[in-house]
């Protein structure tokens, strides 16, 4: 088992855009951040894909400073330009946490009663502190970006 990539789980869009009509509301105050260990497999086609549940309710990282469920996202945006929608969130900080392993980032709706999925992060590679800050930094063009004209 192993994360190989970052990824939107399909499951999870397509139950906003049809007859599901889900509430995920990506400006939401209630959003997390979970990190995961490389024990995960993400497959994003998955239904569900939410935290606390399947491979989302064990192998999540452990350590001083660092709570399960994760942080909530502050500062979260969604911008659109010229067909292109950009997700973007302020980085995400463990102040004087002690966190081994971290492979990836699973942002989910704490509010939903499903906890669902909409993206998983993947860090490239394992990272770990020892009694200091642990900052996820998310790219400067935004967390995703969905380009909407084809």
């Amino acid at each position: 088992m192993t994360v190989t990539g970052s990824g939107l789980f399909t499951a999870t869009m397509v139950d906003v855009l049809d007859a599901t009509q889900l509430a995920v509301d990506l400006s939401a105050a209630t959003n997390r951040c979970a990190m995961f260990t490389n024990s995960i497999t993400p497959n994003f086609d998955a239904n569900p894909a939410a935290y606390g549940v399947g491979q989302y309710a064990a192998n999540e990282v452990l350590g001083v400073g660092y709570t399960a469920a994760g942080e909530l996202l502050t500062g979260q945006t969604l911008v659109a330009s010229s067909g292109v929608i950009t997700y973007d969130a302020n980085d995400v900080d463990w102040a004087a946490s002690t966190i081994t392993s971290a492979r990836c980032a699973l942002l989910y709706c704490d509010a939903l009663a499903g906890n669902n999925a909409y993206v998983l992060v993947s860090f490239g590679g394992d990272y770990s502190n020892l009694n200091g800050l642990f900052r996820i930094q998310w790219n400067a063009s935004g967390i995703f970006t969905l380009d909407l004209v084809p």
